[in-house]
């Protein structure tokens, strides 16, 4: 069963740009897992396979979302298209500045050794990013209107609630609208691609789909996806160990062709799987935050 689980934080000194990277975030994750179970936070720190997890980057809570650059007195911070969310920083965050961050755990086994966590949080025990202090004021783990983040659901809800209806006026989902929230970008070979083709995507999603859901798709109807909007730009995040490139924006992927209802089902169940999985490289670090939109 994935979650997507948003924790409300206050820090209660300044946190440095150096340490709202994906690398530093990673590690407070890894630091959470290990006050419940030292050995499980190990074996998620020594792995190098796929993990059951995802990281956003921090977030400063009811910050404006467009394309410019905030600055409110001595702290800026970099946000791009309506969708996405803050990526990077270049000046510290406020002390006692209202935070929040997202954690989507993709399996049972791992929601169950964090629930002594969530169960026993104490708002007054500090988290360190760095040299700051953080407190976990509330975890929120269902949707909210302000807070598309949140959210939970079993897979085979996620399964069965996929619609599987492509044709004429009994048309539910005529496209699949996925917007990149953080950057994002595609393993190929030994080089990276920023390029969101239907492969690229879809391959990504049915890889996790299937490692973590117990409901395998031997394969999808890939032919029959296709890109008929696309509003993307890359971004480049850097640090002082390396570079990434990766595209921010939306892009809409139609359904077309001669195509059966259960192929249907699978593709739309793997697009509303992406609030959870992310897509693409990095997202145990913030990158490939991606989520469909639905129209009203």
């Amino acid at each position: 069963m994935p979650h997507s689980l948003v924790l409300n934080l206050l820090p209660q000194s300044p946190i440095p740009p150096q340490y709202l990277t994906g690398r530093h975030l990673h590690a407070l994750f890894l630091t959470l897992v290990s006050s419940v179970d030292t050995t499980l936070g190990d074996r998620l720190h020594d792995s190098t396979a796929d993990k059951a997890f995802t990281l956003s980057p921090l977030q400063i809570r009811g910050e404006g979302i467009g394309d410019r650059e905030q600055d409110r007195g001595k702290y800026k911070s970099k946000i791009s298209t309506s969708s996405s969310l803050q990526y990077s920083h270049q000046q510290p965050i406020p002390a006692g500045t209202p935070c929040w961050w997202r954690i989507s755990l993709l399996d049972d086994t791992l929601f169950g050794k964090l629930t002594q966590l969530w169960l026993n949080l104490n708002p007054n025990r500090p988290w360190h990013l760095g040299p700051a202090d953080l407190y976990i004021t509330s975890i929120q783990g269902t949707p909210q209107s302000i807070q598309p983040w949140a959210n939970a659901s079993t897979y085979a809800q996620l399964y069965e609630e996929a619609s599987d209806v492509c044709d004429g006026l009994r048309l539910r989902n005529p496209s699949i609208n996925l917007t990149f929230s953080t950057p994002t970008a595609f393993r190929q070979g030994q080089y990276d691609s920023t390029l969101p083709t239907r492969e690229s995507v879809f391959n990504s999603l049915l890889s996790r789909w299937n490692k973590y859901s117990g409901i395998e798709f031997s394969q999808i109807a890939i032919e029959s996806i296709f890109p008929s909007f696309v509003n993307i730009h890359t971004e480049i995040l850097a640090d002082s160990r390396s570079k990434f490139i990766g595209i921010i924006g939306e892009v809409n992927y139609k359904i077309l062709g001669e195509i059966k209802p259960i192929q249907i089902k699978q593709i739309n169940a793997l697009a509303d799987f992406a609030l959870y999985a992310g897509i693409g490289r990095k997202t145990t670090m913030g990158m490939g935050m991606t989520r469909r939109l639905y129209s009203p």
